[in-house]
């Protein structure tokens, strides 16, 4: 293209961001350019007032682009600061239009572009948010009870075939085909530049034939009409809006239905294809997200674990003496405890009668590893003029082997 020129020397940057929206418009959705249009010109009015010395987009250097990630940052949103998401957008924007014009070698394009990918904040992948199935019986419920036939048809088409709302308000007049037995209904090109057919419920197919029943439902070959009008994304708010006011609900999106289809058929066992093709999906990754909401696998394999864990909570089972093996046997009949100066061999079946004087049991042994407790305990005994203990310790000391040097 040739390079753009400037009618405002001083503010060429206002000319050049308005010559790459006329380009862009030649390719990009009316959506996109106006998300572009959007972001840019906040750029182009945080440079007028914080940098007004910096008249074209050649003098955007390192320097100004940190001045603005940090005006961004700052800035007030509608639920207090800018979420990362939207620094993001709008400094992708701001990369993506300085690397167009650079390979597009317009005279105003700067030499290299000043932003890099990790000036852009990390992107946020929160899961869809949906009704559940408590709060959509109640939405439905409401919906039926409308006494206006568009809003409970739009209403049953979004939450019945999963249509994006721009879908919806542009179906053609013809677009339910009857193929076989079954009635389908074309959805049109839109979002990720393709069409498809869904199959229809058959109360939405007696709903649609009664609605064609009426001319002046078709508007500009438009399926729904709105008193005359082509039906747009605003009114088919309000018409949730309504509904959700009467079923005591909180608001409800459009897009919310989508993903209400999602989760329901994926909750039921609807396989991941058939759900990306009931969508419009152009890859299954675009549909995993819904796997991610209810997967199966993980509450089987939890619930499986908490039951084993809630086990650990109940009483431990006794087995029958018949359970017993013959190593575990031989180990209660040689159990032995340890005691300060030697050990007890008494078989734990049998009650001990000496509860605190083992050093006088049939069972009590000792050996060496003990000879110094053992020669404590007697010195003890003499100090306390205790005979009787006194003999007992000199006589284990005696018994040792090899032997104790004879006690005076």
């Amino acid at each position: 293209m040739k390079a753009a020129v400037a009618a405002r020397p001083d503010r060429q940057l206002t000319e050049t961001i308005a010559d790459y929206l006329a380009q862009i418009s030649l390719s990009l959705r009316p959506s996109s350019v106006s998300s572009a249009r959007g972001n840019l010109r906040r750029f182009d009015g945080f440079m007028a007032a914080e940098h007004a010395d910096v008249a074209g987009a050649i003098d955007i250097g390192r320097a100004y682009v940190e001045s603005y990630k940090a005006w961004l940052a700052a800035r007030p949103g509608r639920k207090g600061r800018p979420t990362p998401n939207t620094i993001r957008a709008n400094l992708g924007t701001l990369r993506m239009f300085l690397e167009r014009i650079i390979e597009w070698g317009w005279d105003d394009a700067p030499a290299r572009v000043p932003i890099f990918a990790g000036d852009l904040p990390r992107k946020d992948e929160p899961l869809p948010k949906f009704l559940d199935d408590p709060t959509f019986a109640l939405f439905m419920r409401a919906a039926r009870a409308e006494d206006r036939p568009l809003t409970r048809l739009a209403v049953e088409l979004l939450a019945r075939t999963g249509m994006r709302v721009s879908e919806l308000c542009a179906l053609e007049a013809d677009a339910v085909v009857l193929i076989g037995e079954t009635h389908w209904l074309r959805i049109p090109v839109g979002k990720l530049h393709n069409d498809r057919y869904i199959p229809l419920h058959p109360q939405l197919v007696e709903m649609l034939a009664e609605w064609a029943l009426t001319p002046a439902n078709h508007v500009s070959g438009r399926m729904l009409a709105n008193k005359g009008r082509v039906l747009n994304r605003q009114v088919v708010e309000r018409m949730l809006n309504r509904i959700t006011k009467t079923a005591g609900i909180a608001h409800v999106h459009p897009h919310q239905l989508r993903h209400t289809v999602a989760t329901q058929a994926i909750n039921r066992g609807m396989s991941l294809e058939a759900i990306a093709a009931l969508l419009g999906h152009r890859s299954l990754e675009m549909t995993m997200v819904y796997a991610r909401i209810a997967d199966r696998t993980v509450a089987d394999e939890y619930f499986a674990v908490s039951e084993k864990v809630e086990a650990l909570y109940g009483s431990t089972p006794t087995l029958p003496a018949s359970a017993e093996g013959p190593a575990m046997a031989r180990l209660r009949k040689e159990h032995h405890r340890m005691l300060g100066n030697g050990y007890c061999t008494r078989p734990v079946e049998l009650d001990c009668a000496f509860e605190a004087i083992c050093e006088g049991c049939i069972y009590f042994a000792t050996t060496i590893e003990f000879r110094p407790t053992l020669r404590r305990q007697h010195k003890d005994a003499e100090r306390k003029a205790q005979t009787g203990r006194a003999t007992i310790f000199k006589n284990l000391l005696d018994g040792l082997d090899p032997p104790e040097t004879p006690i005076a």
